[in-house]
């Protein structure tokens, strides 16, 4: 997140396990726990535009700020700070949009660039040129395992399941679809071209594991999620009915609830139902015989395990219609007006809040320990909510601390 809200604070992130904030300030930068809440390393070395952490490692990504003195968006830096020793610095021919990191691969996001690095050594693997991406919509898993890249497709794909048998990326055209382009980092091909949306996309997030990725696009009413590397469409959730910007998504680490901030100034945390696994040992569990990517059979089946009941299971009749709309949609291929095919999954979030203040720009994610929501704002604070898992409903404010220390903020010259 890059907002100028606070004065001072140029940019804040979680990690990938949601268990540190990365502070990028006009002075330099700082890691800070979430819980306990606290600053546990600060460095005031100049203005720092990107602070990227490597889980809970001392390995940082760091990048300059665009328009401070003595600082270049151009230069990649990678800091050991517990050695507090430079490992590489890197330059690039065009400003660094975004930086991302999983245990094995480092992914550098230019305006028309993609670049990844084998981590270990530093090592260039390849180079993917896209269409013009000012707002570095990309998304890498965090698993670095099954680590995959998702970026917006530079040109329309004629299906869901779209071939590139070269292993190449299709080339570029200036036009931003609604396609999503997964490509493996292990292997260095394409694994599949998603239809996610028929509006440009706006923001993606791949779960921890690297099976699940969630879509939004510039509209920000429909949010999507799709299996990985299969394509297949898992969950279709509403955020809402008016247009809006989404700011972040977030799964948490079990992949069991997501959560969407917005410029509404609201969150909303969506139900996800237990991942599929290939010896379908959910399906005992399901409730009703729809068919495996239903989003009420997900739903129900993690109502069905884990006994929750507070009113969001669908009525027997609801599901069975949802399941015939669901086999009438995917028989015409998908094609159909989207006023009828976005009624068989009209889910709605379980649980919501409303932000303290109006104006700021926010991350959400959800606690890996505890039933708590964390919202990283613009303003330089960081809240803390609780969620109760059974019923949903309102979230309530449990903490909100400041990001910015009394003197980054007295530091205004």
């Amino acid at each position: 997140m890059a907002d100028r809200t606070s004065n001072n604070m140029l940019f804040a992130n979680f990690n990938q396990d949601f268990t540190c904030i990365s502070v990028g300030t006009r002075k330099g930068y700082s890691i800070t726990n979430c819980d306990p809440f606290g600053r546990v390393y600060t460095m005031n070395d100049g203005a720092r535009g990107t602070v990227e952490m490597l889980f809970c490692t001392s390995l940082i990504a760091l990048v300059g700020a665009a328009d401070q003195p003595h600082s270049s968006p151009r230069k990649l830096q990678i800091v050991n700070t517990k050695r507090q020793s430079m490992i590489c610095e890197l330059l690039f021919p065009s400003s660094i949009l975004a930086v991302k990191l999983n245990r094995k691969t480092l992914v550098v996001v230019l305006e028309v660039e993609i670049y990844i690095y084998d981590i270990s050594n530093m090592r260039l693997l390849h180079v993917i040129e896209t269409s013009p991406n000012p707002e570095a919509i990309v998304a890498l898993s965090p698993s670095s395992d099954n680590s995959y890249l998702a970026y917006s497709s530079p040109v329309p794909s004629p299906t869901s399941l779209t071939q590139t048998n070269s292993g190449q990326p299709p080339a570029t055209t200036a036009a931003q679809t609604g396609d999503v382009l997964l490509f493996s980092t292990r292997s260095l091909t394409t694994a599949n071209v998603i239809q996610a949306h028929k509006s440009p996309i706006s923001l993606l997030s791949i779960n921890q594991s690297g099976t699940m990725l969630a879509t939004a696009s510039d509209k920000g009413t429909v949010i999507r999620v799709w299996s990985i590397p299969g394509a297949e469409k898992l969950y279709q959730f509403r955020r809402g009915t008016r247009e809006t910007k989404i700011y972040s998504i977030n799964f948490n680490l079990v992949s069991t609830l997501l959560a969407v901030s917005s410029a509404h100034d609201t969150v909303h945390i969506f139900k996800l139902g237990p991942q599929k696994s290939s010896s379908g040992n959910n399906s005992a569990n399901s409730k009703s015989p729809t068919t495996p990517s239903s989003p009420s059979n997900s739903i129900d089946s993690r109502e069905g395990t884990s006994g929750l009941d507070g009113g969001y299971e669908a009525s027997s009749l609801r599901r069975r219609s949802l399941h015939l709309t669901k086999n009438l949609t995917s028989s015409v291929g998908g094609y159909l007006p989207s006023a009828l095919t976005e009624a068989w999954e009209p889910t709605r979030d379980f649980a919501s809040l409303r932000l303290p203040t109006s104006g700021a720009r926010c991350i959400v994610a959800l606690s890996g320990t505890m039933p708590q929501v964390m919202v990283i704002s613009s303003d330089g604070y960081f809240y803390s909510y609780s969620i109760d898992l059974e019923n949903g409903g309102e979230c309530s404010l449990l903490k909100q601390y400041s990001l910015i220390d009394s003197n980054d903020e007295s530091s205004n010259d």
